[in-house]
C-alpha cells in the first residue's frame, strides 16, 4: 500500500456515515448463527471463508456455530484495491475436496452478486452436494445476477462501505462498524 491510500483512508474515516454500530453488527451475527445452526447443524458443513472480506465476518461467526464443521478458505476478487469491480481473479482455490459436501462460503458483503455467484457455481462445479450462502451485509439494490443469499446479517443501504471486513483501497476492514464512505 502507498501513503497516499493511507492518508486517503485517514481522511475518509473522519468523514463517514456509521450506518450499523458494533451492537448492531453483533446482533446480526447472532441473527446468521441461529439460522444457519437451524438449517445446516446436522449436515457436516465445510465453511469456506473468502478472502480477504471475509476473514472478520468468518471469525466472528465461527464460534457462533456450536455443531461439528470443517473449515477452509478461498481468494477471489474482482476489486483489488479499487473501489470499481473488474474481472473475477481467481488466487487460491479451496484446498479441501467439495465432492458430496455441503458448503457454507462466508463473505462480507453482497454488492453486484457476481464475486460469489461465480464462486458458488465453482463449488456446484467442484461436486459439491449443496452450497450455502453467508454474508455480513446485503446491500438494498439492484444486481445483474438472480443470486439470492441464503443467510444475510444486515441490509445496508447502496453506499460504498467498510468496516468488519469491507475495505477502503485497502484499508478500514478493521473499524468496528458497518460505515459509509461520504459522497459514495
Amino acid at each position: 500500500m502507498t501513503s497516499e491510500y493511507l492518508e486517503e483512508s485517514i481522511q475518509v474515516m473522519q468523514e463517514a456515515d456509521l450506518l450499523c454500530d458494533q451492537q448492531q453488527v453483533e446482533a446480526g451475527f447472532d441473527k446468521m448463527a441461529a439460522e444457519i445452526t437451524a438449517k445446516l447443524a446436522d449436515k457436516n458443513p465445510i465453511v469456506i471463508c473468502i478472502m480477504t472480506g471475509g476473514v472478520i465476518p468468518a471469525g466472528m461467526l465461527l464460534p457462533r456455530l456450536d455443531f461439528p464443521l470443517t473449515t477452509d478458505y478461498i481468494h477471489a476478487t474482482r476489486y483489488g484495491h479499487s473501489t470499481q469491480g473488474g474481472e473475477l481473479e481467481w488466487i487460491v482455490k479451496p484446498h479441501k475436496p467439495l465432492k458430496d459436501r455441503v458448503v457454507l462460503l462466508v463473505d462480507d458483503i453482497f454488492d453486484e452478486g457476481l464475486t460469489l455467484e461465480a464462486i458458488a457455481h465453482d463449488c456446484k462445479q467442484a461436486g459439491s452436494a449443496e452450497v450455502y450462502t453467508a454474508v455480513l451485509v446485503e446491500k438494498i439494490r439492484q444486481r445483474p445476477t438472480e443470486m439470492k443469499v441464503d443467510f444475510v446479517g444486515l441490509d445496508v443501504e447502496d453506499r460504498y462501505l467498510f468496516g468488519y471486513g469491507m475495505d477502503y483501497k485497502g484499508y478500514l476492514r478493521n473499524a468496528a462498524g458497518i460505515y459509509a464512505v461520504k459522497g459514495m
